[in-house]
């Protein structure tokens, strides 16, 4: 495995950064504080202006679109392994990922129009994600049963003449709270006779289709994530065309598996670089105050922390890497124990990194004055988003009792 940055990622790299120390770092008190006015005003979801004037300049440096690989689309899409150290220096603040269109839930979702819409699906829909003209949504989650294991999922899409008839709840269905989200990628049970594994499909549903009700916002901790969201949403009767459904009825869990996987290791991407700037910022707290008479940084507990922190969040950006390297190489289903490991290893490492900042910080950490606690709320979010950590352990545990079985 070889990790080295190719020229043209460590030019791109060395762009991001200068761009994200320019324009983004900088701007980070004034974008809370437009979210907080538009609260006020009344409407936290609209989208902010600073965001939206750092666009034009992220595409103008050729910082635009870097996820998506192997598509004629967008000649300038990195492999996963390209994308990692650039995905990394977007999650170092929570909001910068969408100055790049490289957001979740887009990303995913432009991945799989990528991969099985049709030309159709594409022309109507990818085409203005990749523009940045509109935002989209993923509704897998529901409330009333253990969405964990998604064959549990109830949500019905019905064929009637030339449409499909779709009713259920959802909810963490993330972006639909945005003015601009168009479209939902939808996964619900098209035929619960068949097997198992063959119930469920995906289809695309425009959010502004008769039926559709926005129930409410989701908050984590206490932050409602505006202007993205996480909400609650109630289709009743939704109508759409028959050909909105995404490469036929019963392959919904193939589309997820090829979804999930490139969307996963993004998350993770993100979380490391979550935790490097906590680290960052912790050590930077404790060489600036005191504390008993010394510099809090001189006291030994400290010095522990700071090592395990260096030597945590290395160890997951080699495994985030490696599992980039596989998936590139071998394909997202050959590297499915290594996309679950990092999915466990990056959210928990960014969780205790993130907390002994806060605990550094004092008072200060837990308030808005600093980043961490609303950093703290998403990593803690990702241990649960896209399959908690029960899922993800059980999957490697399985992989591994099945490398060491007996042998007939």
């Amino acid at each position: 495995m070889d990790f080295d940055f190719s020229p043209r990622v460590a030019d791109l790299r060395e762009r991001l950064v200068r761009f994200m120390d320019e324009h983004v770092y900088p701007n980070e008190t004034r974008y809370h504080e437009e979210v907080e006015q538009n609260r006020m005003r009344g409407n936290a979801w609209i989208p902010t202006k600073i965001v939206e004037e750092l666009k034009p300049e992220a595409r103008a440096a050729g910082l635009w679109n870097l996820f998506l690989p192997r598509s004629p689309r967008v000649p300038e899409g990195l492999n996963n392994l390209e994308y990692a150290p650039l995905c990394e220096i977007m999650g170092r603040v929570t909001w910068a990922s969408e100055v790049f269109n490289c957001s979740a839930p887009d990303t995913g979702n432009m991945e799989t129009l990528e991969r099985y819409g049709t030309e159709t699906h594409k022309s109507r829909w990818l085409d203005r994600l990749l523009r940045g003209e509109i935002r989209s949504a993923f509704l897998m989650t529901e409330p009333d049963v253990a969405s964990s294991d998604a064959t549990n999922i109830q949500c019905r899409i019905e064929r009637q003449g030339d449409e499909y008839v779709i009713n259920g709840r959802k909810w963490w269905s993330s972006g639909a709270g945005d003015p601009r989200c168009a479209v939902y990628i939808v996964m619900g049970k098209t035929d619960t006779e068949a097997a198992k594994h063959q119930q469920q499909s995906m289809i695309l549903v425009p959010s502004d289709a008769k039926g559709i009700t926005v129930k409410r916002p989701l908050s984590v901790f206490g932050y409602d994530d505006a202007p993205h969201g996480h909400m609650e949403i109630l289709l009743e009767n939704v109508r759409v065309p028959a050909d909105s459904i995404l490469l036929g009825e019963g392959r919904g869990f193939e589309i997820a598996q090829g979804r999930l996987g490139p969307g996963r290791i993004h998350h993770c991407m993100r979380s490391v670089g979550a935790a490097e700037r906590a680290l960052e910022l912790m050590c930077r707290r404790l060489s600036s105050r005191i504390a008993f008479g010394k510099r809090i940084s001189e006291q030994s507990v400290w010095h522990e922390r700071i090592a395990d922190a260096r030597c945590m969040i290395d160890q997951a950006r080699l495994l985030t890497f490696r599992a980039a390297d596989m998936m590139d190489k071998a394909g997202n289903k050959a590297a499915r124990s290594e996309i679950a490991m990092i999915k466990v290893v990056a959210p928990n490492v960014a969780c205790q990194v993130i907390d002994w900042a806060i605990q550094a910080h004092g008072g200060g950490g837990v308030s808005g004055d600093f980043p961490l606690a609303g950093m703290y709320a998403l990593q803690r979010t990702l241990r649960l988003a896209d399959g908690p950590d029960e899922v993800h352990r059980g999957a490697i545990a399985k992989a591994e009792l099945g490398r060491h079985a007996p042998r007939p």
